[in-house]
């Protein structure tokens, strides 16, 4: 799944409200998964409350790009012309929406520095669900050791790519200098959700964190 993000997105210029689309079911849906739903209350937990008319838009995107974050006008961007089921819908609003919450808490620097982008990219790749068994499976890509580790890797490796006009040696050294640091920040789900399941649990511990915090 390739995404264009932190510049103009290429589309048809029929560029909507996303409760105006035909995907608008996909994407309404979308906001009740809970790898969505605790993204939603981080970004809000933050001071970057999510407004839904504001910050996502439906469009119809040149290529297979799914979706992407605009850094410049803080939007999520879904191509509605590429995405063709609740599960791709759920992983494309996931991930960028992890690029949204780095944005939020971060002073990322998207345009100038590659290892900004390599961060988010692993970050996204490790915790949206990108690199589930289910996905490796259906790409013909299981069995490896250390298997999920490196599909992040690949995967962050191929979004730089995709939005930086640099070798794909720049790309793998950029990934490799972040990697270790960024793999393992798990923020704001404190773990790695492997499945549904698991985002509930980090869901709730989230909020039961939140509520800790605001009786101290």
């Amino acid at each position: 799944m390739l995404h264009l993000r932190c510049f103009k997105v290429e589309h048809s210029g029929n560029n909507m409200r996303c409760g105006f689309t035909h995907r608008f079911k996909f994407w309404s849906l979308s906001l009740l998964d809970p790898y969505v739903k605790l993204l939603l209350d981080a970004m809000k937990h933050s001071g970057c409350a999510v407004n839904r008319e504001r910050h996502f838009s439906c469009e119809d995107c040149n290529g297979h790009v799914s979706g992407g974050f605009d850094a410049s006008v803080s939007q999520i961007v879904l191509c509605q012309n590429n995405i063709h089921n609740q599960a791709h819908m759920n992983r494309v609003v996931t991930h960028e929406l992890i690029h949204a919450f780095d944005h939020c808490r971060a002073h990322v620097n998207w345009f100038t520095n590659v290892r900004h982008l390599a961060c988010s990219e692993i970050r996204a790749a490790n915790l949206s669900g990108d690199c589930s068994l289910v996905n490796e499976i259906f790409r013909l890509r299981f069995g490896l050791k250390q298997h999920h580790q490196t599909c992040v890797r690949d995967r962050a490796i191929l979004s730089i790519l995709a939005v930086r006009n640099i070798s794909k040696e720049v790309a793998q050294k950029a990934v490799d200098e972040v990697f270790e640091s960024c793999f393992n920040d798990h923020e704001p789900f404190g773990r790695i959700p492997h499945n549904k399941t698991y985002a509930r649990y980090a869901h709730r511990d989230f909020q039961n964190r939140d509520r800790y915090y605001s009786n101290i």
